[in-house]
């Protein structure tokens, strides 16, 4: 099928802290659109501070998908989120909106624009037990021995993804990396990459922490262990750190590979301000 004859799809990407949902709430309300969100820990209920969920009043009364979907118990990986995404997308299409698919997790995104394919390897409960005992630094080492080019596209502290690689890796005898396909495209994707200098995502970084803090992270963090445990997705920045100077730290870090892996693809048209993004959206949608 030739691209002008796919539905069409806004995609709204950038590092963290660098004002996506902002900007994006803004767009859906001027183009007729709702938001599928593409952030791999705001679809986990409760946790809401550390992962700068949007509040009902940054909204702004536009409907967001994909958010506070699932227990932080519960699996979610990117198989089950592009399945979901997709006919989230295809409801909000047949209802004539608009659909923006906005977020900072880069395999998610690319789950959609590239349809990506996945290795259909069945979990294996006794080797999932036994990589769960292992630091984030020893999983990645793991990982980096079965799949040495697959580490530059992998988070390197997302513990349930490095198990769910090695696991893969392990079973098939096959890198995980190599065993991801692209597909035949879905829809008709415009790509808007918000562009922010260090020091701005470094000055926004640190008053996001300094907020989340005072929102009170840390009850937030007691809260969930208490009722779930040590779970994988608590095991992530924001959730693991002990002061606003090491979770600004991580987090800034953390910006860094976002960057790393959207400089990448060739189809993000980056821009500094709404009034850019919005010129886009008016051509793509003529």
């Amino acid at each position: 099928m030739r691209e002008n004859m796919l539905k069409k799809l806004v995609v709204v990407l950038g590092p963290t802290a660098s004002g996506k949902t902002k900007m994006a709430v803004k767009l859906a309300k001027k183009f007729n659109g709702e938001i599928v969100s593409a952030d791999s820990r705001q679809v986990y209920k409760g946790m809401d501070i550390g992962t700068a969920k949007p509040t009902k009043k940054e909204r702004q009364g536009i409907r967001h998908h994909l958010i506070d979907i699932i227990k932080p118990n519960k699996e979610f990986n990117a198989a089950i989120f592009k399945k979901k995404a997709i006919g989230t997308i295809k409801n909000i299409q047949r209802r004539k909106r608009l659909p923006f698919l906005v977020g900072g997790t880069g395999l998610y995104i690319q789950t959609i624009v590239d349809n990506i394919e996945f290795p259909k390897v069945a979990p294996n409960k006794k080797l999932r037990e036994k990589l769960e005992q292992k630091s984030v630094k020893e999983l990645f080492r793991i990982y980096k021995k079965l799949d040495p080019k697959g580490i530059k596209e992998i988070e390197k502290d997302n513990k349930r993804r490095l198990i769910r690689a090695i696991e893969v890796s392990k079973i098939s005898k096959k890198p995980f990396s190599e065993q991801k396909r692209k597909g035949k495209p879905l829809f008709n994707i415009l790509e808007i990459g918000i562009k922010k200098s260090k020091e701005e995502i470094k000055k926004s970084v640190e008053k996001r922490i300094k907020k989340m803090f005072k929102m009170g992270l840390e009850n937030e963090v007691k809260g969930l262990v208490k009722k779930y445990g040590r779970v994988p997705c608590l095991q992530t920045i924001g959730y693991q750190e002990s002061s606003p100077e090491e979770t600004s730290l991580h987090t800034l870090q953390f910006a860094k590979r976002q960057m790393t892996w959207f400089k990448r693809s060739k189809k993000i048209q980056w821009v500094k301000n709404y009034q850019q993004a919005k010129k886009l959206i008016r051509q793509f949608l003529l």
